[in-house]
């Protein structure tokens, strides 16, 4: 596999210029790109920390039409979801998959009111169907859900939906684009946009590792950084008119005692009009996820005490209890790209994609969703190859199976174990050669040495953040367990990576300091 090192020399000399190049490794960036190289252009991605880092990996790990829009109307944008959710479990099954979800009901109006709209939902995905909505009787709907309050409760509604790992299916994607022979690398910072006799020319760029700076030309760039793609424009344009509102989601993680079964809850409409879940997810449980208009992007987000509040207030309203401070094992927080209207609160902007050309030929697609990807990137392709006047060639994205697609059974395989399909016995055969690396990180958690070695080696992994928070999910599911594992991936991932004892000390030092913002204090939102 090409090394950084040699990425890095590759960018650094003057050479054709690429076809497209990406500046954003989230979701949308990383399906653009996969886009562009399935399609022939020449193509590189460059992401300034690491990719999913932002929004990508903090999402409520759902690949669904989003059942909130439905109550909007907004039945195209539900549609076009409910079909790529039908494509994201077909080309990566080891990714994605089918979860029962069930609402209650607890006046007899919601029974045919929601039953009514969950059938609709199910219609509207046609052959892409994941399986028949019900009404349940509320025996049923207590054993679907053990620990639901049932005090008043009428029966429940069942639905199928998609989850999946976000930050896994972007390191997936990354891996797609480079067997389709596209170049991308992270920690490296687009500081600037070149331009010649005023057209976009390319970028100018920074190494965070290094500081090295060199520019890269490309025939068109494509603006794919999300919550802030506003500063890219600012690059290319100077002062320039808001696009978007950002809106903030956050996620408590509980232990898997809370949802003893496999069937996820979804709460339609709270007290105050937003949509509720309660999810299975790698042996834990995922509550979220709140809407939360914030006055500027971050990097790392962090809840709100409204936010908490109301998360607590309605795990006990469901679950008969507050959890207690040691119970929550996680707190996390995402940013929403949501396209600006004037007069509309973030709870009711779509989650459409919208894409702009500036004057100068910078192509900027911002808003969307993690379900819409491949849509996303689609129609991002489609444009900048009007704007550079690139060779006409369709979209083959559709059939594109995901790297790891395996039709072979992993029967065998643990929940974490399975989303590296293809490549788990790869993966497992490390630990054969080296006992030592089939060794826990941590008692409660899943993960294992092995994991750090084939993150750094195979995966682009350069920190132990990137290890514990996304090629791994150790951060989102026990953020105590991953401050206690820390050390020892620190030290294996020095030695992989050929790393000085500083070097360790510090990145170790950096990722605790950051940890600390997962963990909830006892008395917060009390």
């Amino acid at each position: 596999m090409t090394t950084r090192a040699e990425i890095l020399r590759e960018l650094g000399q003057p050479a054709t210029p690429w076809d497209v190049l990406v500046v954003g490794g989230g979701a949308t960036g990383l399906g653009t790109a996969v886009e562009a190289a399935c399609r022939g252009y020449r193509t590189l991605l460059v992401e300034r920390f690491d990719f999913a880092k932002g929004t990508s990996s903090r999402s409520t790990k759902l690949v669904h039409g989003g059942v909130r829009y439905l109550q909007q109307l907004n039945l195209t944008l539900v549609t076009d979801a409910l079909r790529e959710r039908g494509h994201m479990l077909r080309n990566a099954p080891h990714l994605v998959h089918d979860r029962q979800f069930v609402v209650p009901a607890y006046s007899l109006a919601s029974l045919p009111y929601y039953g009514f709209g969950l059938k609709v939902y199910e219609l509207l995905s046609g052959k892409l169907s994941l399986g028949r909505s019900e009404i349940l009787s509320a025996k049923t709907t207590l054993e679907k859900l053990p620990g639901l309050i049932g005090d008043g409760l009428r029966g429940g509604i069942l639905y199928h939906d998609g989850q999946f790992d976000d930050a896994r299916y972007a390191i997936a994607l990354l891996r797609t684009f480079q067997d389709l022979g596209g170049t991308a690398i992270n920690y490296v910072e687009a500081t600037g946009i070149l331009h010649r006799n005023g057209k976009t020319d390319g970028i100018h760029v920074r190494d965070r590792e290094d500081g090295a700076v060199f520019d890269l030309q490309a025939k068109v760039v494509i603006n794919a950084c999300g919550v802030f793609a506003e500063d890219t424009v600012s690059m290319d344009r100077g002062e320039h008119e808001s696009l978007l509102s950002v809106s903030q989601g956050t996620h408590f993680v509980l232990p898997q005692s809370f949802l003893t079964g496999t069937t996820a809850l979804m709460i339609p409409k709270t007290a105050d009009g937003r949509v509720l879940f309660a999810i299975p997810w790698h042996g834990a449980t995922i509550v979220g996820t709140t809407d939360e208009p914030v006055d500027s992007a971050s990097t790392e987000p962090r809840a709100l005490i409204s936010e908490k509040k109301f998360l607590l207030d309605h795990i006990a309203r469901y679950f008969g209890r507050r959890p207690r401070a040691e119970e929550i094992l996680s707190v996390w927080s995402g940013l929403r790209p949501l396209v600006k209207k004037s007069g509309v609160k973030t709870s009711q902007l779509s989650r459409d994609h919208t894409i702009l050309v500036s004057p100068t030929g910078l192509v900027t697609v911002t808003g969307g969703k993690w379900t819409t990807y491949r849509r996303m990137g689609q129609d991002t392709i489609d444009r900048a190859c009007q704007v550079a006047s690139l060779p006409k060639r369709p979209s083959r994205t559709l059939e594109l199976k995901i790297h790891g697609w395996t039709s072979e059974s992993t029967a065998t395989a643990s929940e974490w174990e399975y989303v590296y399909g293809s490549e788990l016995p790869e993966l497992r055969a490390l630990s054969s050669g080296n006992p030592a690396l089939d060794a826990q990180l941590h008692p409660r958690l899943p993960f294992r040495a092995r994991e750090v070695i084939w993150a750094a080696r195979y995966e682009m992994a350069r920190t132990v953040e990137d290890v514990l928070a996304r090629r791994t999910r150790a951060l989102f599911l026990d953020a105590r367990a991953a401050i206690e594992a820390a050390p020892a991936v620190a030290t294996l991932l020095a030695r992989e990576l050929n790393r000085s004892e500083a070097w360790r000390a510090n990145d170790l030092a950096g990722f605790l300091e950051l940890a600390k913002g997962y963990l909830y204090q006892e008395g917060e939102a009390a």
